[in-house]
């Protein structure tokens, strides 16, 4: 009979629990790659139809699932309702913690959850960040007949336009202005979004409107046209597009002004994020991320987004995380002043 050498015989049952180990991480990977074979998961999207996040989560979408394991099938729902604030309210309390629901929001969401806004009920340092799609800018844009042609003008005359719910960049950016610089836009709620303001604009119900520059992408035949023109942007930093367009922090005249911008405009960084509700195992969340990164650097989708001049540059996770903690360290004082300046954004 054969016997094995005494020291061989004492490893053996160390040999053994390795191997079975082993099996079991393997085994575990695998499971998890196979636990989206033949699922559905959808896709919830804060915004209306038609609006820059609705498109570009839909290209995502079409994209992303052949870069999972297992190829689920990835269905879009629309909560457009109250700037997103519904959305990211299910997302956090009532979404399916496996792994079978993700989507986006206003990236304005995490300052106004930091601020305490009405019906938001979330801690954004809670949510696993799957990454982001662009890094938008800001601007505002005036019909060619509006009476204010220049920024310098929105201190001396009113300048009407349209917003939609409290969160949204369409209401937020005129509202900051007003508060922060003492400029004199009027603001008319009830539109549902972008496209509906630009169609008052055509009416000539108000002069122009304030919102992410992807946002007005859709409509640069009315720019070429020159009836539709940029004339202020909110960032500090020149927009690559429109580079001769002004900023509105060149009419700052005090530090905590521009202290007070920056933090309300730092939610641009956020570009469009994707999140996981809390409590996803970690496994999934890890498959995801890794999905969404490929899916990003997807020769077909970039062919496609370049052709329809849609951004979708990729900002990973730990970005997202890294700025969720730099909002969470911000000064109370400065928080509680923006909340007394513009009280919209609570």
């Amino acid at each position: 009979m054969l016997q094995w050498p005494a020291r061989v015989a004492r490893w053996a049952p160390a040999v053994a629990g390795a191997t079975a180990l082993l099996l079991g991480v393997c085994g575990q990977a695998a499971a998890q790659a196979d636990f989206y074979k033949g699922k559905q998961i959808r896709m919830i999207i804060g915004h209306e139809v038609g609006n820059d996040y609705d498109l570009a989560g839909r290209v995502l979408a079409r994209y992303l699932a052949k870069h999972i394991p297992g190829q689920p099938t990835i269905v879009v729902q629309n909560m457009p309702a109250a700037a997103s604030i519904p959305a990211v309210n299910f997302l956090y309390a009532q979404a399916p913690r496996d792994g079978t629901v993700f989507g986006s929001f206003s990236r304005n969401i995490p300052s106004q959850a930091l601020m305490g806004q009405a019906n938001l009920e979330v801690d954004a340092r809670r949510f696993n960040w799957l990454g982001a799609t662009s890094l938008p800018a800001r601007a505002c844009v005036r019909w060619f007949t509006a009476p204010v042609k220049t920024p310098a003008e929105l201190f001396t005359q009113e300048f009407i336009v349209g917003g939609a719910g409290a969160g949204s960049s369409l209401s937020i950016l005129p509202t900051v202005f007003n508060q922060v610089l003492g400029t004199k836009f009027r603001l008319v709620l009830g539109y549902k979004g972008t496209s509906d303001v630009v169609l008052a604009i055509e009416r000539g119900e108000v002069h122009g409107a304030c919102a992410s520059y992807g946002q007005f992408r859709p409509y640069e035949q009315l720019i070429r046209d020159g009836k539709l023109v940029y004339f202020v942007r909110a960032e500090e930093a020149p927009i690559p597009e429109i580079p001769d367009v002004p900023s509105i922090f060149d009419f700052a005249k005090t530090a905590e002004q521009r202290q007070l911008m920056r933090f309300i405009f730092s939610s641009t960084e956020f570009g469009r994020p994707y999140v996981f509700p809390p409590e996803v195992p970690p496994e999934r969340v890890a498959i995801v991320r890794k999905a969404f990164a490929a899916t990003l650097q997807d020769p077909a989708l970039i062919a496609e987004t370049t052709r329809i001049k849609m951004d979708m540059t990729y900002r990973p996770p730990e970005d997202l995380e890294r700025l969720v903690a730099s909002l969470y360290e911000t000064p109370p004082a400065v928080i509680e002043t923006v909340k007394k300046l513009v009280p919209i954004l609570q």
